[in-house]
């Protein structure tokens, strides 16, 4: 008996797996950084200058231990091209800002205010905001004072300490984002 191709209705395509999760741990000989793990691969990352902790509040620099998931994917446009992704995509704007202001109503949110006005304004001079995944922390619901604008963005040069976010080098982004499940997870240990 011949071994007949099935056509393409039939014939199954297959591809990477998609990720469902993706794992950061801290370094055991510097607590600022870590390693992000996908799939089979490992990547050097910086956490927070506080390392990863259990509690977290705003300011402390910590990364914080949890199963983030993730939200959407900001990029700037003017920069790179738009990343290969099943998440949420959306080109920020000079008058993108991310409110870190425990007192506003809008507290841990991306909110619209013209430049010069925001704490955490997105269009930086540096490229560490070229592109960010916004991680769902203290977002459902939002409590005052624990902790705003965890990200997963690019890394400065040395894998330098965050304010509290995961950082990784761009050509992470490029390998790891398209192999992201549209539900997947960062879990931070």
């Amino acid at each position: 008996m011949r071994n007949r191709d099935p056509g393409p209705a039939r014939r199954q395509v297959w591809g990477p797996r998609l990720l469902g999760s993706v794992r950061v741990f801290a370094s055991v000989h510097d607590r600022r950084k870590g390693f992000l793990i996908a799939g089979g691969a490992i990547f050097p990352c910086a956490l927070g200058r506080g390392g990863i902790g259990t509690l977290k509040r705003e300011g402390d620099g910590r990364t914080p231990r949890a199963a983030l998931p993730l939200r959407s994917v900001l990029y700037r446009a003017d920069r790179i091209g738009r990343p290969r992704t099943l998440l949420p995509v959306r080109a920020i704007t000079p008058r993108d800002a991310w409110c870190d202001d425990a007192t506003d109503r809008r507290y841990n949110r991306l909110i619209d205010r013209p430049p010069g006005e925001a704490e955490e304004r997105l269009t930086r001079d540096d490229h560490l905001y070229d592109v960010i995944v916004e991680l769902g922390w203290n977002d459902a619901p939002v409590i005052r004072g624990r902790g705003s604008a965890i990200f997963w963005h690019l890394a400065r040069p040395g894998f330098t300490p965050t304010a509290g976010c995961v950082a990784v080098a761009g050509h992470v982004f490029a390998k790891v984002l398209p192999r992201l499940a549209r539900h997947c997870r960062i879990m931070v240990r």
